[in-house]
């Protein structure tokens, strides 16, 4: 069976309301917002989604938030969307902060398949409450949890029709790493080729974590979202 599909809403079938769901990007950029869009449209609720910030005040993730779909964020920067802490201060929303570098490796541990490692980012401050601490060498770390996911949507530059995916500049960001954390991934891309066209050398991704790939229909540009 073929991985490729143009039907948004078959595309985001296993996305069930409950979830949690990691969402490429880091602003705009690389956010997967054709995805972000069929969220939107779909009646689900009570997600968790794991992205560095909750899209921009009525973009991207930002409009899934203001339709009362998330209810915890765990990511760095919610400060990107006002939009964000007003529903927080409200309780509306629950959110937990990590450093991003913290976000990146617990992401990279879910892959790799560990249940968490220790670092000394947070030591000492209120990230670090309620989490073990451990002295190693004379060093004092805390322990962060591996994160794993049910489903992960996430933007490449190119797929072939196996899936293997090569990424454009910044635009890879938290991406790669999202696609090894989930029982499944949905990637959308802006161009699509045939098995053996792209450059083994390119190939950041493996066929192998992707399950489902859809042609990307929102593009960011210099004026923001728009349709292609």
């Amino acid at each position: 069976m073929t991985k490729v599909t143009q039907d948004l809403q078959e595309a985001l079938s296993c996305v069930k309301s409950g979830q949690t769901i990691l969402v490429g990007g880091f602003g705009l950029v690389g956010a997967p917002l054709t995805l972000i869009e069929g969220l939107t449209k779909k009646d689900v609720k009570d997600l968790t989604i794991v992205s560095n910030n909750l899209g921009e005040a009525g973009k991207g993730l930002g409009i899934l938030l203001n339709q009362n779909k998330i209810k915890k964020g765990i990511g760095s920067y919610f400060t990107s969307n006002r939009d964000v802490g007003a529903k927080y201060q409200r309780g509306e929303i629950e959110l937990e902060i990590l450093p991003q570098g913290t976000l990146a490796e617990s992401l990279r541990a879910g892959g790799a398949g560990l249940g968490g490692y220790y670092t000394t980012t947070g030591v000492g401050t209120e990230l670090a409450i309620g989490k073990e601490e451990r002295n190693i060498d004379g060093v004092t770390y805390i322990l962060e949890k591996a994160i794993r996911a049910d489903v992960a949507i996430i933007r490449a530059h190119k797929a072939d029709t196996l899936g293997n995916l090569v990424y454009y500049k910044t635009a890879r960001n938290f991406n790669p790493l999202m696609a090894t954390a989930a029982k499944r991934v949905i990637v959308e891309v802006d161009e699509i080729v045939e098995s053996g066209e792209l450059d083994p050398e390119e190939i950041v991704t493996p066929h192998l974590y992707i399950d489902t790939i859809i042609q990307a229909q929102q593009i960011l540009t210099k004026v923001g979202v728009v349709s292609k």
